[in-house]
């Protein structure tokens, strides 16, 4: 499945250590089978939705905790308004969250801390699934 096609992840965090986190856990790619990552990081709201909205993104990785703007929020934003919205990560606070992500409509929600094996095997997943839509 390796090509010279690169998969556009967008990680979102008003916490750039958060955002670093998340590139470092995912690296250049989650699974060895599946294209390279770029990254495209945004610290608001208003420059998600301008990148969601101009298309190209893969996948989006947001941070629940964020402020002023949680992910959460942003996740259901970005289903309710985008047509075939890319799959989307929703970082937890903590493992019993998982429940809000439910209701934000994403397809994956991940806790903090990170770890890295947990949010590159569900990136992965995602990614893969993206792929054969978009195949």
């Amino acid at each position: 499945m390796t090509s010279d096609r690169q998969i556009s992840v967008l990680v979102y965090s008003d916490d750039s250590t958060t955002r670093a986190a998340v590139i470092a856990a995912l690296g250049t790619r989650p699974a060895p089978e599946l294209p390279r990552i770029s990254f495209v990081e945004c610290a608001t709201e208003p420059v998600v939705i301008r990148h969601m909205d101009a298309g190209g993104i893969d996948l989006a990785i947001l941070d629940g905790e964020a402020v002023p703007a949680g992910g959460m929020g942003i996740c259901r934003q970005l289903k309710d308004e985008i047509f075939n919205c890319p799959p989307v990560i929703v970082l937890t606070g903590r493992p019993q969250d998982g429940w809000l992500a439910t209701w934000s409509r994403a397809e994956a929600a991940v806790p903090q801390p990170l770890d890295p094996v947990v949010l590159a095997e569900a990136a992965a997943t995602l990614i893969r699934r993206r792929l054969a839509i978009t195949a």
